[in-house]
C-alpha cells in the first residue's frame, strides 16, 4: 500500500519543494506541525541510541548478550528462570532467557543494532538500486526503457520472502549473516523505488529547466547530475522512510524462519523464534522482542507519513493522529469567516457613501 501511495504522489511532486538551502527550513517547519511525527521521530532516535550505546549500557549492567548463566534457571522445571519476573534483579534489568540464563536487556539492545542496521542497510541497497535503474530507463532509448521496465517488473512480481528463504539457505554459513541479510532483501526487493523514480523522471524531464540544460549542450549524466536528482530528492527520502520499518518486518520474518541472523548474535526476530514455546512460562521472552518491534514498526511508519507530508504539502497525511487537522481546518474556517466580515463590511460602507454623495 504504501509504494502505491508514493507512487501516486511522485509524479505531481514540485521540485521546489525539495529540501534545499531555503527549502529546508520550510521542510522542518512543517515537521514541527506533526506532533505525531515529532513523538516518533524521537522515538526513533530514542531506539537508535540504545544501539549505538548497547556497550557501554551492557557494561554499566555488567552483563553481555552470549554469557550462560545456568545457575539462574531451573532445571526441574525444564528451563525456567529463577526468581519472580523471569529473573529480574539488579544484575539482570529485564530477567534472563529460558534455558540459557542469557540477559535479556543485553540481548534485546544487541539485537537493536542488528535489525536496526539490517533495515537501513538493506534499505539503501534498495534506493541506490532503485535509483540507477529507473533513472537509466527513464533517460534511455525505447530499448533500454523497454528492457529495465521488464526486469524491474520481474523484481517485483518476486515474492521477497520465497526467494529470500531459497538464497540464504544456499550462501555458506562463513559469510556474515546480518550484511548478507541486508543484501538479499535490498537486491530483491528494489522493483517499487525504480518504477517510483523512473515515474518521476519522466515528469521532470518535461520541464523547461531540464529542456534549456538540454539545449544548453549538457550530457544526458550531467542533466541528470545537476538537474534531475536533486527533483528526485522528495519522492526518494519518502519512500525510503517508508521502507526501513518494512525491512525490519522482513528481517524479524526471516530470523523467525531461520534463515536470518544466526545464533549467538542476537535479533529480534531470533528471539521471537526461541520465545515461541515460552509465552507461558516465561511471557517477557516474547513480548520484549514483540513489543520492541510493534514500537519500532509504529514510529518509522509514523515518522515516514510525515516527512511524506512535509515534503510535499499538498499531499493529506494518511495518518489523522496528531497532525493538527482538525486546528487547521479551524483555523481555515475562522480565516475564511473574517474575510467574510470584512467584504460585508467593506460593502456596507461603500454603500453609505453612495448614499451620502446621491443626497
Amino acid at each position: 500500500m504504501s509504494e502505491a501511495i508514493v507512487a501516486a504522489q511522485a509524479p505531481g511532486t514540485d521540485p521546489a519543494s525539495v529540501p534545499g538551502a531555503s527549502g529546508a527550513r520550510q521542510f522542518w517547519q512543517r515537521l514541527r506541525t506533526q506532533r505525531a511525527a515529532l513523538v516518533a521521530a524521537a522515538v526513533v532516535a530514542l531506539l537508535v541510541l540504545l544501539a549505538l550505546a548497547a556497550p557501554l549500557l551492557t557494561a554499566i549492567e555488567g552483563q553481555d548478550p552470549t554469557t550462560y548463566h545456568p545457575s539462574l534457571i531451573d532445571s526441574a522445571r525444564g528451563g525456567v528462570p529463577v526468581g519472580s519476573f523471569g529473573g529480574v534483579s539488579g544484575d539482570h534489568w529485564l530477567g534472563v532467557e529460558p534455558q540459557t540464563g542469557r540477559d535479556l536487556f543485553a540481548r534485546l539492545v544487541y539485537g537493536a543494532r542488528v535489525s536496526l542496521g539490517v533495515a537501513l542497510g538493506a534499505t539503501v541497497v534498495q534506493v541506490l538500486v532503485g535509483v540507477v535503474v529507473g533513472v537509466a530507463a527513464a533517460l534511455g532509448n525505447r530499448w533500454i526503457d523497454q528492457l529495465l521496465s521488464r526486469i524491474t517488473d520481474i523484481f517485483v512480481a518476486m515474492p521477497l520472502m520465497i526467494m529470500s528463504l531459497a538464497l540464504l539457505a544456499i550462501v555458506p554459513s562463513s559469510f556474515p549473516r546480518p550484511l548478507l541479510v541486508a543484501l538479499v532483501i535490498g537486491l530483491i526487493a528494489w522493483g517499487n523505488t525504480a518504477k517510483i523514480v523512473r515515474a518521476q523522471t519522466l515528469t521532470l524531464k518535461g520541464l523547461d529547466y531540464v529542456s534549456a540544460a538540454r539545449l544548453s549542450g549538457w550530457n544526458t549524466w550531467r542533466i541528470a547530475r545537476r538537474e534531475l536528482l536533486p527533483g528526485l530528492a522528495a519522492p526518494v527520502i519518502t519512500y525510503a522512510a517508508l521502507l526501513v520499518p518494512m525491512n525490519i518486518s522482513a528481517e524479524a520474518a526471516l530470523s523467525f524462519l531461520g534463515v536470518g541472523v544466526k545464533p549467538p548474535t542476537p535479533s529480534w526476530g531470533q528471539m521471537l523464534t526461541a520465545a515461541d514455546v515460552w509465552y507461558q512460562a516465561a511471557p517477557q521472552y516474547l513480548l520484549l522482542p514483540a513489543g520492541a518491534l510493534l514500537v519500532t514498526v509504529l514510529s518509522l511508519t509514523v515518522l515516514g507519513d510525515g516527512v511524506r507530508t512535509a515534503l510535499d504539502p499538498r499531499a493529506a497525511s494518511r495518518l489523522r493522529v496528531g497532525t493538527g487537522r482538525k486546528r487547521e481546518a479551524k483555523a481555515d474556517a475562522n480565516a475564511h469567516r473574517a474575510k467574510a466580515d470584512a467584504s460585508a463590511k467593506q460593502a456596507t460602507a461603500d454603500a453609505n457613501v453612495a448614499k451620502e454623495a446621491k443626497a
